[in-house]
């Protein structure tokens, strides 16, 4: 199934995970901790409101001005304050474009791909390796979510600290060699 398809499919926990997991990954971007989000995935999983966490995040974490690091701050800015089904699809949607372009931006291999867009329909042929990885923890995610309910939720943040550490990798390797 593409990942358009999962999101389409996905239930309000599946999708804000999915959402918080891409804006997760591409936190070393905005120069967060790697705990900076646990609040909020503490409250998906226990189901209690996320204003409280995303507020704190939203002051805790900088902006840049490089064009990854805007696109990594809009989808905190955009998260929506109520987890309403619709809003969170949205965002869903929103955070797994912006992440792969994101992905896309700092890979160093070319992605022939004309967009995101074919990519997150299951056009991989030639597909650059950080996009790709980025896709997969994609789909894991809603995959998991799916599939495992609100116990899928800690296998999901392991898939998404697995791929915060990869960013951050390719984040500082991008500041030595422009240093």
């Amino acid at each position: 199934m593409s990942l358009v398809e999962l999101i389409a499919q996905a239930d309000e926990r599946g999708l804000a995970a999915s959402g918080l997991a891409c804006l997760d990954r591409c936190v070393p971007l905005l120069g967060g901790d790697d705990l900076v989000l646990r609040p909020l995935w503490t409250s998906l999983a226990d189901g209690s409101g996320w204003s409280a966490g995303l507020e704190q995040a939203r002051d805790a974490l900088d902006t840049g001005e490089a064009e990854a690091e805007l696109l990594a701050r809009r989808m905190l800015d955009a998260a929506p304050v109520h987890r309403a089904p619709d809003e969170v699809r949205l965002w869903a949607d929103a955070c797994s474009v912006a992440s792969l372009r994101i992905h896309r931006l700092l890979d160093p291999a070319e992605d022939p791909a004309p967009s995101v867009d074919t990519r997150r329909e299951g056009g991989t042929e030639d597909m650059s390796p950080l996009v790709a990885a980025e896709l997969r923890r994609q789909v894991t995610v809603l995959e998991l979510l799916a599939g495992h309910g609100a116990a899928g939720l800690r296998r999901a943040l392991d898939v998404s600290t697995e791929g915060r550490r990869v960013l951050r990798a390719v984040v500082s390797r991008r500041a030595r060699g422009q240093g």
